[in-house]
Parts: structure tokens; sequence; C-alpha cells
């Protein structure tokens, strides 16, 4: 279910960020990616249009597909303030849009809305994806004042029942007071953003209520409600998880019994070719499905952003993927082209 009117006005809002030497450093990154497929010129200067960063690597719910719930409590980290700031400084003039999730709960870091609040005066679209179970009044009053353009909350069912079977020690009401709190202060601050879309992850446990989603979506007058598919660990064999609606199954039975992917897995990936994750250890990875940081192209502390996405262990990572991308465990999981 999806408020259209809303999501044109969120289009126009978002391409007030885009400055001419955003647009062609967006060129030159497509130039680059399309040459290279074809003639293996991976080389480039251009800067990434995006980049997610990870304020907290941890989590208060126990997703069992999610990595973050087998970490040890001794693993926990903050992003490096420090680290961050430069980061933006070195990229704000042609980085497009800044992503506050990869792994942990962004919110967990009471300095997040002071994060999007740098990004957002440096003219950088803002969005960040949530739990919502430590949005309460303050914090959802924090994210509407710190200019953050969209928000993405997790909610997995209609009840607390069908929700927390995946969403493992998850308060239901807590997610939807999160979405009443950022509405209300939407409201009282007569703010167009953040943009709020609830996403819902298909699961075989609670696919039976997404037409009840719907009504709970428009009657918290979220911007939109997005059907997700779910990307499950060990789904060769199926999985009890797997939701039996072809149209939001990633994966599909094959002649042989086994389950694959539906998506052609192609030697190429446009979102590695434009952005990056920074995670909370300050490493930089490849992209948001290298969950655990398995091909960490380099630390920022004490280096710059672009010397490490341009070094010579990000060329070659980027130019396996060219070469065989099935290589990878993390790239036979993944939906990106």
């Amino acid at each position: 279910m999806n408020s259209y009117p809303k999501i044109i006005i969120h289009g126009f809002h978002a391409l007030k960020y885009l400055t001419l030497r955003k647009a062609i450093n967006l060129l030159q990154l497509r130039l680059s990616y399309i040459f290279s497929q074809r003639e293996s010129l991976i080389k480039s200067n251009a800067s990434p249009s995006f980049i997610s960063v990870e304020p907290y690597n941890f989590c208060q719910l126990q997703c069992p597909e999610c990595p973050v719930s087998q970490r040890k409590a001794t693993e926990k980290a903050f992003i490096n303030e420090k680290v961050y700031f430069k980061t933006i400084d070195e990229l704000k003039y042609k980085l497009i849009h800044v992503i506050f999730y990869f792994q942990g709960e962004p919110l967990l870091n009471k300095k997040l809305p002071e994060m999007i609040q740098y990004a957002h005066k440096q003219r950088i679209f803002t969005s960040t994806s949530t739990n919502a179970q430590a949005l309460n009044p303050e914090m959802a009053r924090e994210i509407v004042l710190s200019g953050l353009d969209k928000l993405i909350i997790s909610i997995d069912g209609s009840t607390q029942e069908v929700y927390e079977q995946y969403r493992v020690g998850g308060d239901h009401e807590k997610a939807i007071s999160g979405v009443r709190n950022i509405v209300e202060w939407k409201r009282q601050l007569k703010s167009i953003t953040p943009f709020v879309e609830i996403q819902f992850v298909v699961f075989k446990t609670n696919e039976h209520q997404m037409r009840e989603m719907k009504t709970l979506s428009k009657s918290l007058n979220a911007d939109r409600l997005v059907f997700k598919t779910a990307q499950l660990y060990d789904f060769e064999n199926g999985h009890k998880l797997l939701t039996s609606i072809d149209k939001y199954a990633r994966y599909k039975k094959m002649a042989n019994g086994k389950y694959a992917i539906k998506s052609k897995l192609q030697n190429r990936c446009w979102r590695m070719w434009s952005g990056s994750v920074l995670n909370a250890n300050n490493d930089l990875v490849p992209c948001c499905f290298d969950k655990n940081s398995s091909h960490t192209f380099g630390n920022l502390k004490g280096n710059s952003f672009l010397s490490v996405w341009h070094n010579k262990k990000a060329t070659d990572f980027r130019a396996s993927i060219l070469q065989n991308r099935k290589q990878y465990d993390m790239c036979r999981n993944c939906t990106s082209k």
C-alpha cells in the first residue's frame, strides 16, 4: 500500500540535494562501471555516490537470520565520531546519500541525531532503518529535528504473537508507538521529513497478515508500506521461514529439488561500484551483504576514505567480481545487479 502523492513529494524533495558536481561524479561512476564490464578498466578516480555508516554494531533483538545475534558482548562498538565527521568532510561535495545503517540498531547510538544533522547541513540526503524499540518521544523529536529524510521502520506482523516469531525479544507495541511518535513530531514541528516507510519482511510465519498490515499502516498515517523479500541463510534445502507467496520469495525450487536465488547472478555489481560501507570498527567493506565484514578494504582511522576506497585491495576485489562473482558466498545470496 503506497500513498503516491507523498512518494512524489518525497521524490521532488530528494532532488534538491543533487548538484552539478554530484551529477558529474555519478556520470563518471556510471561510465567507468559500463566500460569496466567490457574492457576490465576498473580504475576510476570518482567518489562514491552513497555510503552506509554503522552507528552501532549491536541490537537488542535476536532475529534468527541476523548475524548480529551471534556476536559476543565484547565485540560491541560505536562508530568513531572523528572518523565519521572526517569522512563526510572529505566526500560532501560529491556524496548524494548517507545511509545510517548496516547491521546493528542505529538508534542505540545516542549521537545518531547529531550525526544525521551534520550530513544534512552538508546537503546530503540521509536515511536510516530501525526496529523502533528505542524510538520514544524524545528520540523521535530529535530525529525529526535532525533533518533525516527517510526513516524505515521494520514491523513484520500486525500482532505481537506473529511479530515476535522473527523479531525475537521485540515489543510490537513499542514499534507501533515509534511510528506514532515520529508522525506526531512531524505534525508538531510542521516537517515533511522524515518520509516514514514501514517495512514488512514476508516470511511463512507472517504472510497471512499482509492485508491486516495494510490497514494498520494506513491507521498509523505512515507514508508508505513495503513488503520485502527475506534474505535467508542455508536456503539450498528449503527453509521454514520461506514464504509460500512466490512474488515475495527470493528463492525458487529447481529441478534437482534444491533451492536457488531467483535473480540471475551476473559478473557485475553497481551497488559495490557506486558506494561502500563504513562499519562501527572503522573498516571499509564492499557492501551491505558483507555482513561479517569478511572482505575489508582497510581501516579509516588514520587513512582517508578515498585512499582506502581506491587502494589495490579494493580495486582487485572489484576486478574479481567482474571475473567471477559466484566465488563469494555473500554474492550468491544477493539480488543486486
